[in-house]
Parts: structure tokens; sequence; C-alpha cells
């Protein structure tokens, strides 16, 4: 087996071939590694390598597994974190010179949990400042691999890219607007923004904690639901931590969506560019084709309120997170310092009014949800973009964001962002590519704690297409 071959496999297809004695979990570790040192170099995925450690660890996976002692399908599997996730004893840099020494003195419960199912964690993701921001001025630009001159989306930008590139089989990010599936459609692969409350945020840094949430990124829907059976589950630690059972997500991929009512929420798709409205139809035809009965939906009040309220939440709560290093804002990158300081100097009473359209949008979602079962939708209105190229001196002295640049990127969180207020779970799911070979992600919302639910449309979508089988081509 080539190492090509080996890097586009999926998670449950090696964990398959670890417990059959094909492979082993110290050669598939290697593969990656070999993989991240062949090709990081242009995509700039990664901030951390953890070479030494993820080897010793694979070595006991391996004697684990060969023992009899395997301990589930994600045993052995290497897998990567955005670097705001807390690695005891290693750099976590939240992707900000402010941080850029701090080493973790604890594991997040995410990280806890991955290797209690026998993860090999090989390294630390690449992600925007704070996870916020438009670009990393001390880390510098990640490439998209399907295109080296285009985003991959943020904040999880190398999530996105490692995963899409073969360098790892899955990878944790963060999501407050949209920072998990924006970089998995932009890269072609899976990426859930679970239920508020489903995955603990333990040990993860917060840009807004009432609307911050974690979750997998992976090349599949079914390797999405082996981590997420990983590592959701109450956690203690985190206030927000729902006490809920917890099934068997990748036993509910069954292929059958047959009699799903799923909705197209009218403002949401019509705001979408030609090119992404034509390749969310096609998926809505494939999803009718499957059986499911398609059903207009309308969700005014989110249409028309999320930029705003979204913007006011995250601010207000940042700057509280930020407190403590307000003497070192000058070091942030000046969008994130535009934030913190819009947060300074919002008034409570419009943090209370946003909270107030935040209930109007949960109660909207929830009476589109009784008459379907799920909600259909673009992630990003267009396909990636152009890297806008800065040099460090050149991102240092950048103007703070105007109106234009402010509203390019509320219109990049309109499809995401309205499920982040409400706390449901959504999915991105690859649907095709544009004219110039750009991927394209299809959104799959529904109701809370039904993420087994998102995912098992998802999946059903996902083996009706052969986009999850297409892979970027990298060239040294």
């Amino acid at each position: 087996m080539s190492i090509s071959d080996l890097m586009s496999m999926t998670i449950a297809e090696t964990g398959a071939a670890m417990r059959s004695g094909q492979i082993s979990p110290t050669e598939l570790t290697q593969a990656c590694l070999d993989h991240i040192g062949r090709y990081d170099s242009q995509i700039n995925s990664f901030l951390t390598v953890l070479t030494k450690e993820a080897l010793d660890r694979a070595k006991r996976a391996e004697a684990e597994i060969a023992s009899g002692n395997a301990q589930g399908p994600f045993h052995g599997i290497p897998y990567a974190v955005k670097d705001i996730y807390n690695t005891k004893g290693i750099r976590t840099t939240i992707g900000s010179s402010v941080f850029q020494d701090n080493v973790a003195k604890y594991d997040s419960t995410a990280v806890v949990r991955l290797n209690a199912a026998g993860g090999i964690l090989i390294g630390k993701n690449h992600c925007l400042e704070f996870a916020s921001g438009n670009h990393n001025k001390l880390y510098g630009e990640v490439r998209n691999p399907w295109n080296l001159d285009h985003t991959p989306g943020g904040s999880s930008s190398g999530s996105g890219a490692s995963v899409a590139a073969g360098m790892v089989f899955g990878s944790m990010g963060s999501c407050t607007g949209g920072s998990i599936r924006g970089p998995a459609s932009h890269n072609s692969i899976v990426g859930l923004k679970p239920t508020y409350g489903l995955v603990s945020r333990f040990g993860v840094f917060p840009l807004s904690w009432s609307i911050d949430h974690a979750g997998p990124m992976t090349r599949t829907v079914e390797d999405c639901a082996i981590m997420l059976g990983a590592v959701a589950g109450y956690d203690a630690q985190d206030p927000s931590s729902a006490r809920v059972p917890i099934p068997d997500y990748q036993a509910a991929l069954d292929g059958n969506i047959r009699g799903l009512r799923v909705g197209v929420p009218r403002e949401l798709n019509e705001t979408a560019s030609p090119v992404v409205r034509d390749l969310i139809q096609r998926a809505i035809i494939v999803l009718q084709e499957l059986g499911a009965e398609i059903t207009e939906v309308s969700l005014p009040i989110t249409g028309e309120y999320t930029g705003a309220t979204g913007n006011i939440i995250t601010w207000s709560e940042m700057a509280q997170v930020h407190a403590p290093w307000l003497e070192q804002l000058d070091d942030y990158t000046p969008m994130v310092q535009q934030k913190v300081r819009l947060g300074l100097v919002s008034p409570a009473t419009m943090y209370h009014k946003a909270q107030q359209l935040r209930r109007l949008i949960q109660a909207e979602f929830t009476t589109a949800l009784q008459s379907v079962d799920v909600l259909v939708s673009p992630v990003q209105n267009t396909p990636p973009g152009p890297i806008q190229q800065a040099s460090i001196k050149g991102a240092e002295e950048a103007k703070p964001a105007g109106p234009s640049r402010a509203a390019r990127g509320a219109a990049d969180l309109s499809q995401t962002r309205p499920t982040n207020l409400t706390g449901q779970p959504a999915v991105s799911v690859p649907c095709g590519f544009s004219p110039e070979g750009l991927p394209v992600g299809l959104q799959i919302s529904g109701r809370v704690f039904e993420d087994a639910l998102v995912l098992k449309v998802a999946h059903a979508y996902e083996q009706a297409t052969e986009w999850h089988n297409m892979h970027p081509n990298l060239v040294v």
C-alpha cells in the first residue's frame, strides 16, 4: 500500500486495517509525519508537530491492539487539534504572539477523551489569532490544498487544510460563527458543529463563551461520527455541558432517509452566489431522489438580525475574556483589537437587546423544525476566495476593518452563524466544485441533540455522490 493510498483512506478504513493486522499504528503515524514533512511547507497547516510523542504513543497503541485490547474504531488513529486546545506540556499559542511561549499545564477534555479512545495526537493546527480576525501576523497564512492561492477558510484553517491534504485523519476545530463548517466547506471535507453542550469546551480558549462550540473535522461523515462518539458526553468541568444520553452515532448512518422532511430556508439560500445556489439545488435534488420530502420554509428574523446579534454578543463576551491582557492589546492584529475595543464600549443594554433577538431567532428555528426534520442551506455564499497577501510588516500596519470589510465578514458568516446562536447541530458535507475547481459545502442542521439525525442525512447524501472520493492533487 502506497503512502498516497494510505493518506486517502478514512478513519473507519484504517481502523479496520489495523485491527486485521494489515497496517500498524506506528506505520500509519510515520506515514502521516512523512506526509506533513513533504507537503506542509506549502500549506502551513501545523504550528507544532509532535514527532517523538506521536511515535511513542503509536508504539503503545500497536502493543495494545496486538494483544487484543483494541479500544474501538479510533484506536491507533493519528489526529490533530486546533491550537486553542490545551495540551499538557505542549505549546498552545492560540495563534497569537501574546501566547507564543505558552505551555499548557493540563489537557483539554477533548484531548483526554480522544487519547482515551486510543487516538494519537500528532500535532497542533494553525488557526487565526484568538480564533478571530482575518489573518495571522506571526505564523503566516494557511493555504488551501485545492488551490494554494486561495483561502482554506477560518478560523480552524489548519484543521481543514491538514485533513483535506491527507496529513491527518481528523482534527478538532472550534466554531463561534462558522469556524468549523467554513473551513470544511472550503476544503471539501466534513465538519460538524455539535449541539451546544454536547462536546466539552474545558481547556479550549474561549472567543465567546455562550456561542463557542467544539467539534470534529474529518474526511467523511462516518469518520465524523466516530470522533463525535469519542468526545461527546457530560463534563462537570464545563458549566455549559449537558447531561444527555449519547447514542451510537456511527450506527445511525443507515442510509435511509425516505420520508424525511427537509426544509429549505428561503432567506439563507437566496443570498448565495449563482454557482453555490446551483450546487445546493443539485444536492437538494439528490436528497429528493433518496426519498426525502422537500419543503420551503421562511426564517425572516434570522435573515435580518443574525449579523448584528452575533457581533454584539461575540464582541461583548470577547472583551470579558481578554480583560487580563488589555495592556497587551496593541500586540493583537488590528481586526482582533477592534473587536475587543468595540466590546469594551458596548453598553449592557445593547448586549441585553442582542440576547432578546437571539431568543427570537431560536424560536424561529424551533417553529420551522416542527414542520420539517432538518434544514439544508449553503455553508458559504461563495467558493473560497484568493488569499489576501500581507507581509508581517504589512499586517502590523494594516488599518482596522472598515465597513466594507466588516460587511464581507458578516456575509461570510450569514449561513453558519444562526445555528451558533441557537445551539443546534449543523454539519458541512462536500457538494461539488465551482468551474474553477474550488470546493463548496452543503449545510444540514437539525433540532438540538439530534446530531445523529443530522449526520444520518449527511451520510446518505455523501454516499449517493462522489465528492468525498476526490482529493487535492498535491505537488512538491
